[in-house]
């Protein structure tokens, strides 16, 4: 029943091809990203669970200055 009613959409061979591209796409981005990262940048991230709520706002507020 499934097979007929997708032999019945034009052009349904297209849609996992675009579907692989946005796959591809995103984990590419995402290692470019990782690559790309300042590493102060993953030291902050990876302490903040550790860190009291008062030192993550000192530590924010000196980021910006």
């Amino acid at each position: 029943m499934y097979k007929e009613i997708l032999r019945g959409i034009e052009n349904v061979e297209i849609w996992p091809v675009i579907s692989l591209i946005i796959f591809f796409s995103f984990f590419v981005g995402l290692l470019w990203w990782v690559f790309r990262t300042d590493r102060s940048y993953i030291g902050y991230m990876e302490n903040i669970p550790l860190q009291a709520d008062d030192q993550i706002d000192d530590q924010q507020t000196e980021s910006v200055k």
